[in-house]
Parts: structure tokens; sequence; C-alpha cells
């Protein structure tokens, strides 16, 4: 299957009362994802920074679900603010949640940030590695006692093939000494799958799996920054020389859409997938030993103390 040539995926059964929360899908995949799994009814949370672009999202949702099919049977949007970039913001979006919601049955941790200037989040980490992994490290941590409480369950990270550059800087994982964009996104995405591969080995047995994946080659507002690292109208110059080589929308959602719901992978976890299929991930990614340093690294930074699984299920 080519780079560019994947199909949406056909989703041939519903989730009605089930509820699903997908970080930034206020635009692309995520969006799509939202709406997809909506006109399953499901029960959707909109997790997302911006609150306004969420709505008008929401309503565009709505609109299309409509017009294609008005007698389908939806589900519900729901919208929450979250701010990857802000431990306060994520706090407070996972009590809201906990408060609200008596499940978590499929956990999408989409939204990213994809080469920008140098920036750090509200609690000092570099943009993308704090956004990136931090920021879905913690929100998953806080969410696990709902989501164990919802089993079977799936937790669906998006990474991407830019893992294969990646390598942990563990001397400088906030890129205070140097910064390259493209380096620390490799490294933000390769954390993505080692951190999905230590989640899978401690939630083994509980009834939660765990999926990294890449959605492919996408023209969204994730790249929104390139502009600025390389010079203003770039994107407009690189679009029509990388097309033939990207997904739509619908086929980048479809991975995504393939560990959230397809069966056949209901019996695996921690796995890394690719086209709607499993995928050997670069050797860096494989690595349980960083797997497991990332996570003690993670928690160390984070403040938090770490998860006894048997206490998470019974809390």
């Amino acid at each position: 299957m080519g780079i560019g040539s994947s199909r949406p995926y056909t989703i041939n059964s519903r989730i009605d009362g089930k509820t699903v929360l997908i970080t930034g899908c206020n635009t692309g995949i995520g969006k799509y994802t939202a709406q997809e799994l909506y006109r399953i009814g499901g029960r959707i949370i909109m997790a997302c920074r911006d609150v306004a672009k969420a709505e008008q999202a929401a309503e565009d949702i709505r609109k299309v679900v409509s017009e294609a099919d008005p007698e389908n049977k939806v589900g519900e949007l729901i919208i929450k603010k979250l701010d990857l970039g802000s431990k306060e913001s994520i706090r407070s979006c996972a009590d809201d949640i906990k408060q609200s919601e008596k499940q978590i049955n499929i956990l999408i941790n989409n939204a990213g940030v994809m080469i920008p200037p140098y920036q750090k989040t509200t609690d000092g980490f570099e943009l993308q590695f704090g956004t990136n992994h931090l920021g879905h490290f913690y929100l998953t941590y806080l969410l696990l006692p709902t989501i164990l409480a919802s089993t079977p369950a799936r937790i669906v990270n998006v990474s991407s093939v830019a893992h294969e550059r990646g390598h942990m800087n563990w001397d400088d994982l906030n890129s205070e000494k140097s910064y390259h964009a493209r380096t620390a996104y490799s490294q933000s995405k390769l954390a993505n799958v080692l951190f999905s591969r230590e989640l899978a080995s401690r939630l083994e047995g509980t009834g939660v799996n765990v999926y990294s994946l890449h959605p492919g080659i996408i023209l969204t507002e994730l790249g929104r920054h390139v502009d600025e690292i390389y010079f203003k109208g770039f994107r407009r110059i690189l679009r029509p020389m990388l097309s033939p080589f990207t997904k739509s929308i619908e086929a980048g959602a479809a991975t995504t859409l393939y560990c959230a719901l397809d069966e056949s992978i209901a019996n695996e976890s921690g796995c890394y997938y690719s086209d709607c299929a499993k995928k050997e991930a670069a050797p860096q990614a494989r690595n349980d030993e960083d797997a497991k340093k990332l996570w003690e690294v993670s928690l160390k930074l984070l403040g938090l103390e770490d998860i006894n699984i048997n206490e998470k299920q019974t809390s």
C-alpha cells in the first residue's frame, strides 16, 4: 500500500452507550475521527485547547452527519477545555471528566504540536516533548481509574513515522542545551511509542489495550509552524510537491479508527500500526529499558507517584 494510497476505514459496528475522549479534535484527523465515532452512536468528549474552535467543529460535525443520513441515530458531542501544555488545565479537565463521566471506553491521545520555534509549556517543558508526550502521559495517568472501570477499553496514542528518526536525549529532554525542531519532534513521537509499550505492559490482564500508530502524511494544521521554521509561503510551495505522497483526512484517520474499533486486534496490546496493519516500530521504540526509564522520568518530571494498577482498579 503506497504512502498516500490508504483508503478510509470501513466501520461495520456501532458504539452506542460508549464514551470516547479525543484530544485535539477541532480540526484534521482528530475532527474526522470524532465525526465518525459520533456517527455510530458514541458519546464523544472533544477535549481541546480552543473551546470556540471546538464548538464550531462540533457544529460542523453535526451538520455533515445529519445531511448524510438524517435518520441515523447519532451519539453526543461534549466540549471540554484542555491545554496539554498546562498541568493545571489537564488536572482540571480530568477532575471534571471523572465527576461527570462514569466511563471512558476509548481514550484517543490525538493532539500534537509539530516543529514550532523553541517554546516552553506553562510548566517549563520544551513544547513538543511537553505537549505530545508529557501532557498525554499526565492525562492518561489521571483518567486511568475511570478507564480501568470501563473494560474492555482502549487507549490509542497517535505517534508518527518520525519516531524512526527519534532518540531519547536523556541529558537534555527539554532541548535547553540545543534545539532543532525536527529532532525534538521525532523525540516526542518516539516517546509516544515507548509510553504505549510500557503502559501496555503495566495494564496486561486488566482488559485495557494500548495502541500507537502512524496516521500517514497528511497536510493538516499540524504543520502550521513550517513557514516559521523556513520562510513564509514555504508550506504553499511544499504542498504540490508532497501531494502525490499524502493522504486525505479520511484516509489519515483510518488507522486511528482501526485501533479504536477493530475486533481483529482486541487481543493485541502495546503494538504499533500503520495503514490499518501492525508494523514493527523502529528498534529504539522497542527498547524495554528505555520504555521503563521514560515512564520513571515522566513521573518524576510531573511530580507523580507510580501507579499500582490493582489499587487503581479498586479505587
